[in-house]
């Protein structure tokens, strides 16, 4: 399609992108498990450089290569300055923007509100390949590994190893978790959760992953379980597979899921198992950013190899089918954008 270049408002920015990448959330848009706008713009995962700065924008400069979260909170609101950005404005997601309330970012240019909070510069030694899994799946999934409450040397169960999940496991690698139990069944991913610090791969279609999970941990079951695939399966393992006392913290979507999701009641001790259930998502803003900058850039964390194939601008609509079946082992693709694309009449292409 082709729109007009946004125009900031006096605390927006808009960005002019050079790297982007599909995510999964994007393909459950696509299904119509989250309600849209006709013909609005998908993605969330994008760095560029600054093309238009608001007249109230201070901190940054046009042509600075900067990086935007996959959510844009406020950080004025009741919710973000009770530390639930996500749920900014007192609105379920009210931080996701992107898609939900306005076009995304698989756009030649983009716009981002409250751009002082939201826009992180990137830092001149870090690829805009590293930086893209800052905003989204590395967010995401160390929000997962810290809502799991670890102290050092507990255990851990990850259900899942998609790019969330793997980013969970790399979160609770560097937690200090003391046994890191990666539930997964595709090779190539196994490969990575134990390249990511997974001390234990645990094949869900070889055998029970539960039974496995406390054979693993003298019928205990696991301090933290992370449920970052979305199923009620999943779901209902993380109880089972959890000690009690234990955290369960979820960060896989439901929403392709049509039946309300259930707790297994005894391993939820009938409700009294002193089990915590945590949901989030991604945190976003400029300070959460370069957080991970400083991870990716000291070298403590390197997520590239989760980008299995790369695609130019025009070919974004293969990389959404290929998403949507998995095809050819792809877990995450990098879409690379034309830098010198001319621009014509104000006018850019977004899918």
């Amino acid at each position: 399609m082709e729109k007009p270049v946004p125009e900031p408002g006096p605390c927006d920015a808009v960005v002019r992108t050079t790297a982007a990448m599909v995510c999964t959330t994007d393909v459950h848009t696509m299904r119509g498990a989250m309600p849209v706008a006709p013909d609005v713009t998908l993605g969330h995962e994008a760095v560029g450089v600054v093309h238009a700065l608001g007249s109230a924008v201070e901190g940054l400069e046009v042509g600075q290569r900067v990086a935007a979260a996959g959510i844009t909170p406020c950080f004025q609101c009741d919710s973000c300055q009770r530390g639930f950005s996500s749920q900014c404005g007192g609105r379920m997601l009210g931080g996701a923007r992107f898609t939900q309330q306005r076009d995304g970012n698989l756009a030649e240019y983009f716009l981002v509100n409250n751009a002082q909070a939201n826009l992180a510069p990137i830092p001149d030694g870090l690829c805009d390949h590293r930086a893209l899994y800052a905003t989204d799946m590395l967010s995401t999934g160390f929000v997962a590994a810290e809502h799991a409450e670890l102290a050092l040397g507990e255990t851990v169960a990850v259900f899942a190893q998609g790019a969330v999940g793997l980013s969970a496991t790399i979160g609770c690698r560097l937690l200090g978790a003391g046994l890191i139990i990666a539930v997964e069944s595709v090779p190539a991913r196994q490969e990575l959760a134990r390249r990511f610090g997974a001390d234990v791969i645990v094949d869900h279609t070889r055998c029970d992953p539960v039974r496995r999970i406390l054979e693993l941990t003298d019928g205990q079951g696991v301090d933290a379980a992370i449920e970052a695939l979305g199923t009620p399966q999943t779901w209902e393992a993380t109880f089972r597979a959890t000690k009690p006392g234990g955290r369960i913290s979820n960060v896989g979507y439901h929403g392709e899921v049509a039946e309300p999701l259930r707790i297994p009641l005894e391993p939820f001790g009938y409700g009294m198992s002193d089990k915590q259930v945590y949901a989030g998502f991604n945190r976003g803003g400029r300070g959460w950013l370069r957080r991970i900058f400083r991870l990716l850039e000291s070298g403590k964390v390197d997520p590239t190899p989760m980008t299995t194939h790369e695609f130019g601008f025009d070919e974004i609509g293969r990389a959404f089918r290929m998403m949507a079946s998995k095809d050819d082992g792809i877990i995450k693709p990098l879409i690379h954008f034309d830098a010198d694309h001319a621009v014509e009449v104000g006018q850019w292409k977004s899918h």
